[in-house]
């Protein structure tokens, strides 16, 4: 085949190149883990992050998240070079700005808007209790809080609502509802009402804008911005399953008319196959760089084996262009932004925003209860009606008392947890418990909501003390595994593994002795529960008296997170190979 050593040598080489080149486009070499990487990779918050919003006060970017029925809610994140994000604080931190008491799973907190005014931060959200929605607004000066308490709109239909400043110095509230003459389930609106800022109140006319390019198929979550004259409607379609899409309309009037961009959707996975790993993206934000430049963040789901979105709907971070018609015949060219504009879709990787940045490593998170206050990432279900923790009844200890509610009533629990953020992770925790009766018990969780959960406990059994696995799963427990220990003191251990989950136990934390070992989990993933699923798993600290009162507690010494994917695209290439 080869006439001589050299061109042998020569083929080789490109051979070689080629193989490299295959890995790298397939996501198996992942460059972005490497401190001299000039690319990030999706998503830039992992874990039940959705319905992105994002605002740029000078050089500093805040963005925001739906939290349904977990409390504080509304994370706040701050960047300063769009990819590495840290949690800086809660807008609904007291239990008196938002009544999340009795709320069902996914309801709660919908859809937020974050946005800065001169020297104010706003954030407009919903509150969803049982079909009735409470649109308010909270400010602040600082984003890190205090936020205020909550000013309520009155005659403010709908959900996902927004506000936009004008130049000329109003303000505008921007939201969904569904029309009086729906033409089918599911149809719905996008509508405009001025803002008294100084009376929080809606005044004036309101103004039906658009019901989308594809009819008001779950028209929802809009947005407008105003670039060179022009006023910009951005939204999202088609519900937040794979048929999600963001278009876009334009106006030289905020009232309108406004006209359709002839190339929406802007953004959109609904032409893929079901079985590509980022699906169901939309819910956009736009955000401008001091140069100019645009950028888009949108929730999109991460899924594995085809169909399971376990960590729920995340954050993605795409570059936005803007472009003019080119067609000479038109008189008035309209202008329109382009998501991604290479592709057309959500990447796996893209360049930094910002030359000489670099995407931090996958972190993981340790609480030894040193402090006085809970760490920022712990979470409630839902707003506490009273103190169920302690951290100052023993110093270095998160005391939970035990309540009567157990994990799956729709009530308070003495539940607090994390956010699972990766696929692969591994969570312990070691605690001192000593029940009093059989109904008593605690340890560590996996909650995806109240319908759905694993629990590794601390109990008895007559005489014995046990550690037990079960599942509930619908109001229904069945028992997994159970094991005899002896003391007060444990040690429990969760491994996740996409959709298999592993259970361990220890007395010393050194030798671990098997729970049960590689449970299919697919009862945690939305495509497997029923109802309404837009959270992510948990992974938490548990303490229940199952239905009686009672004045005992568990005292946990640590926990600790930590995420076992060796580069960030692992996921990517895995559902890519099982799905060719």
């Amino acid at each position: 085949m080869f006439r001589n050593s050299w061109q042998k040598k020569i083929w080789l080489v490109l051979l070689s190149v080629c193989f490299v080149c295959s890995v790298v486009s397939q996501g198996k070499l992942e460059k972005n883990d490497r401190p001299d990487s000039n690319t990030f990779s999706n998503p830039i918050i992992s874990g039940f992050a959705p319905d992105p919003s994002i605002c740029r006060a000078g050089d500093d970017f805040y963005l925001i998240n739906s939290t349904f029925e977990y409390f504080p809610g509304i994370p706040i994140y701050h960047s300063k070079d769009l990819i590495n994000w840290n949690l800086i604080g809660y807008a609904l931190h007291d239990p008196s700005q938002v009544e999340l008491d009795n709320i069902k799973s996914s309801d709660g907190i919908h859809a937020s808007t974050i946005r800065y005014f001169n020297g104010t931060f706003y954030i407009i959200t919903t509150n969803n209790i049982d079909g009735k929605l409470v649109n308010f607004i909270v400010t602040a000066k600082d984003p890190k809080g205090p936020w205020s308490k909550p000013f309520v709109l009155k005659d403010a239909p709908g959900i996902d609502p927004s506000l936009f400043f004008d130049d000329d110095g109003k303000v505008w509230y921007t939201g969904n509802w569904i029309p009086p003459d729906p033409e089918f389930e599911g149809q719905a609106e996008i509508w405009l009402q001025e803002l008294n800022l100084e009376k929080m109140q809606l005044v004036g006319k309101k103004h039906y804008l658009w019901r989308g390019c594809c009819g008001g198929a779950w028209a929802e979550g809009p947005h407008i911005y105003k670039k060179n004259g022009t006023y910009y409607l951005l939204i999202s379609e088609g519900g937040t399953l794979y048929e999600h899409a963001v278009v876009v309309a334009a106006s030289k009037s905020i009232t309108g008319p406004y006209q359709n961009n002839l190339r929406n959707p802007i953004l959109s996975h609904r032409q893929l196959s079901y079985d590509y790993p980022i699906t169901g993206v939309g819910h956009a934000d736009l955000v401008e760089l001091k140069d100019g430049r645009w950028y888009m963040v949108a929730l999109g789901w991460r899924y594995v084996d085809g169909r399971h979105g376990i960590l729920g709907r995340e954050t993605f971070l795409l570059p936005v262009k803007w472009e003019t018609e080119p067609y000479w015949w038109k008189k008035d060219k309209m202008t329109f932004p382009v998501a991604s504009a290479r592709t057309g879709k959500i990447e796996l990787r893209y360049p930094v925003p910002f030359k000489g940045t670099t995407q931090a490593r996958e972190k993981g998170f340790e609480d030894d209860f040193d402090t006085e206050n809970l760490k920022l990432e712990w979470n409630f279900r839902r707003t506490p009606k009273k103190t169920f923790y302690s951290l100052t009844s023993t110093k270095g200890y998160l005391r939970l008392f035990l309540q009567p509610g157990s994990i799956a009533e729709r009530s308070q629990y003495s539940f607090i947890g994390i956010r699972q953020r990766h696929f692969q992770f591994e969570a312990t925790t070691e605690f001192s418990f000593l029940p009093k009766t059989d109904n008593e018990e605690a340890g560590l969780i996996v909650i995806q909501n109240d319908r759905s959960a694993f629990l590794s406990t601390l109990a008895t059994k007559g005489t014995k003390r046990i550690v037990k696995l079960r599942q509930s799963l619908y109001e229904k427990e069945s028992v997994l595994a159970e094991k005899s220990v002896d003391g007060e003191r444990v040690f429990l251990k969760v491994i996740g593994d996409y959709l298999n989950y592993s259970f361990y136990y220890s007395i010393d934390g050194t030798n671990w002795k098997v729970l049960d070992e590689n449970i299919d989990a697919t009862s945690l993933s939305p495509a497997v529960i029923k109802g309404f699923n837009y959270t992510g798993v948990y992974v938490g600290l548990y303490a229940s008296s199952n239905g009686k009162r009672t004045r005992n507690f568990v005292d946990f010494a640590g926990f600790k997170y930590s995420p076992l994917l060796k580069n960030r695209g692992d996921w990517f290439q895995r559902q890519l190979e099982n799905f060719k």
